[in-house]
């Protein structure tokens, strides 16, 4: 992919997610250009789950007014507990209530699916450790619309079902650990911004 035609970050993840944010999303630079935007199946009442330790730890800026937000660069949207996050073809965001995918609201499939129609070639998904295997349908969706996708090893994994699911159906156009993801996804940004 031609960095200069990255245009947006989606990723996914499930159980042992937390910890896999909290390496990869401090690592991102204040001038990242890329707008990130995030599912972590968590309830509504997960312990734990706060973006406001994301906003203390992270350089990137936290969207916390989401519904009908335009989608910015350089700041991190993650889904609410029990809302799917969808990209709208305006180029903004917007919240749903409609049924579980994947047993999962959100789901990780809606947001890669409704991304990959917007910002085709220009999508990089990321798939994290999780139990399930929601996702994979997603990633496939963003291959198909010419994006890329970066899978965490699962030998990595705190849950690795999810990310060997993905691998293997061939959704994975690179697989690597929480670190590697990390560095390729700043490095893809400071090509990007250049």
């Amino acid at each position: 992919m031609n960095g200069s035609r990255r245009r947006a970050v989606v990723m996914g993840t499930s159980a042992g997610g937390l910890q896999a944010l909290r390496t990869i999303l401090p690592v991102l630079p204040q001038d990242y250009p890329l707008p990130i935007l995030v599912v972590q199946h968590l309830a509504a009442c997960a312990p734990g789950w706060d973006p406001a330790w994301f906003a203390g730890q992270c350089a990137l800026s936290i969207q916390a007014e989401m519904d009908k937000a335009p989608i910015r660069p350089g700041r991190i949207y993650f889904a609410p507990p029990d809302y799917h996050l969808l990209v709208e073809p305006n180029e903004t965001v917007s919240l749903s209530i409609d049924p579980k995918v994947n047993h999962s609201r959100p789901s990780i499939d809606v947001l890669f699916e409704t991304a990959a129609d917007v910002y085709r070639e220009g999508l990089i998904g990321v798939l994290l450790t999780g139990a399930s295997q929601d996702g994979t349908q997603g990633l496939l969706k963003i291959l198909h619309r010419g994006g890329t996708t970066l899978v965490q090893d699962p030998t990595t994994a705190e849950a690795p079902l999810m990310p060997r699911f993905a691998i293997a159906v061939g959704a994975a156009t690179q697989v690597l650990s929480l670190e590697a993801i990390a560095q390729t996804l700043k490095e893809w940004g400071a090509v990007t911004h250049e």
